[in-house]
């Protein structure tokens, strides 16, 4: 189960996200599901269609259990099965 205690550990594909804060002032506020993750990106789903969406630089806003997590871009910079790996 994903708690926020444990966000980093986890797949983050299939989950609803949305951008708090960034560099880039025209995707806040952007928000989607992500179908895709890489290293450095996130593909999300969004209305307006598919997005590719850098890592860095942003803030990350998720839902768990009605409670709002957010996770700065710099900590997930990594492959999901190096960051599966690690140990909280």
């Amino acid at each position: 189960m994903i708690t926020s205690n444990n966000i980093l550990q986890h797949e983050f594909i299939g989950l609803d996200t949305k951008v708090v804060d960034s560099t880039n002032s025209e995707i806040i506020g952007l928000n989607g599901t992500i179908i895709n993750e890489t290293k450095s990106m996130f593909t999300l789903k969004t209305k307006k269609g598919i997005k590719i969406i850098p890592k860095n630089h942003n803030s990350w806003k998720f839902t768990l259990e009605n409670q709002d997590v957010t996770v700065e871009g710099l900590k997930i910079i990594k492959r999901s099965f190096d960051r599966l790996r690690v140990k909280a």
